[in-house]
């Protein structure tokens, strides 16, 4: 009852769980686009440019992401620095780390350990950007980490998943279109980012959940 006597309360809710959602979209898309474009050109030409722009990509979402964070909860005691940089290339190299031990170890095993170390180093990142992001720093806040962080490496294995799977194919069957005829296909690759993409911004809703609590 006393909240609903205090219609500043309510305002200040909903303004929070919306900004969450916009910052959990948008958070959501920059880790799919730079993380989905890195692996398609890592594990497609093995040419040294297309490396070096997969890895440039990467860590430029990267770093895109986490300005990002600290732009959403910069009211919130935000420390900024060599910090956020130092972390955002630490996430960059695991994802770098978690395909070249995927690819090094027979599968199952290797795409399994490695997805699973992955989830641990973004959970750790995860908790110490909520740490440096808020002035409390209890347990289970640190704890709250761990399932976005297994969000993000699930949908790594899921990108994994795609392009190994045996080849497959979904067409349509040739559409007219004035002289020409259209045909789509679907191919698992391209269905990876797309799950990738949703586990995202779930892992990033849950993060803005707590980062955003008063």
């Amino acid at each position: 009852m006393s909240v609903l006597r205090q219609p500043g309360v309510l305002g200040r809710t909903r303004r929070r769980h919306v900004l969450g959602a916009i910052a959990a979209l948008s958070a959501g898309a920059v880790e799919t686009v730079s993380v989905s474009v890195w692996f398609v050109l890592a594990v497609g030409s093995r040419t040294t440019p297309t490396a070096l722009l997969g890895v440039a990509v990467l860590v430029g979402g990267t770093l895109l992401r986490t300005r990002l964070v600290a732009a959403v909860v910069g009211t919130r005691r935000v420390r900024h620095g060599p910090r956020w940089i130092g972390l955002s290339l630490a996430v960059a190299a695991a994802w770098i780390c978690w395909l070249l031990l995927a690819e090094a170890l027979d599968p199952p095993s290797g795409p399994i350990v490695a997805t699973v170390l992955l989830g641990g180093v973004l959970s750790a990142q995860f908790a110490l950007e909520q740490a440096a992001c808020q002035s409390r720093s209890a347990d289970a806040d640190r704890l709250a980490a761990v399932v976005p962080g297994l969000l993000l490496a699930l949908g790594g294995g899921l990108l994994l998943w795609t392009a190994w799977v045996p080849g497959w194919t979904i067409s349509t069957p040739a559409l007219p279109l004035g002289v020409a005829t259209v045909v789509v296909r679907i191919e698992p690759l391209q269905l990876g980012p797309l799950g990738f993409g949703v586990l995202a911004v779930f892992a990033h809703r849950r993060r803005f959940q707590r980062l955003l609590e008063p």
